[in-house]
């Protein structure tokens, strides 16, 4: 088996097909300098390698987990069941239902199982590295500046007038 990728925050996702929406919750991680490390980890194709991603990476170095996964979607759960860590699920749309079956099997954890859910998609994903960048600002005062500033520009972006 080739090794599992641990960076301060994690991106996993069920298949390859999930990268487009996944590859979103990079870009506030690059644009604030968070590491992260990114795998294809499915729990249905590749439960093996699944157990050894969620009950290490808090080992590993691994603060904040990003699972992606669409259809049943049972990725973030799963993981969330077996670590200590923050995991943060993102719905991919599927085929069938267009995300809304990814987000109920998300959203739906059973009490003690947490699993901080997105919206179904890119913008869910984008906002799931924001979110996680957020996390760790919290015990990390220069990711905190860089948070702050991020913020300011893309409020300053945003015109006053209509055109």
């Amino acid at each position: 088996m080739n090794q599992l990728p641990f960076e301060k925050v994690t991106i996993v996702m069920g298949s390859q097909s999930d990268w487009p929406t996944m590859e979103m919750a990079t870009k506030p991680l690059t644009d604030l300098g968070v590491p992260f490390a990114t795998a294809v980890v499915s729990a249905h194709r590749t439960p093996q390698r699944m157990v050894e991603f969620a009950t290490t990476a808090h080992e590993r170095g691994t603060q904040v987990i990003i699972a992606g996964a669409g259809g049943s979607a049972h990725l973030p759960g799963m993981i969330a069941a077996m670590t200590p860590l923050p995991v943060i699920g993102v719905p991919v749309a599927s085929k069938f239902m267009t995300g809304m079956d990814s987000l109920l099997s998300i959203v739906q954890m059973p009490k003690g199982v947490a699993v901080a859910t997105q919206a179904v998609g890119a913008s869910g994903a984008f906002n799931a590295g924001l979110m996680a960048a957020q996390m760790l600002s919290l015990t990390d005062p220069e990711l905190q500046k860089r948070l702050i500033q991020w913020r300011e520009q893309q409020s300053a972006g945003v015109p006053f007038e209509v055109e």
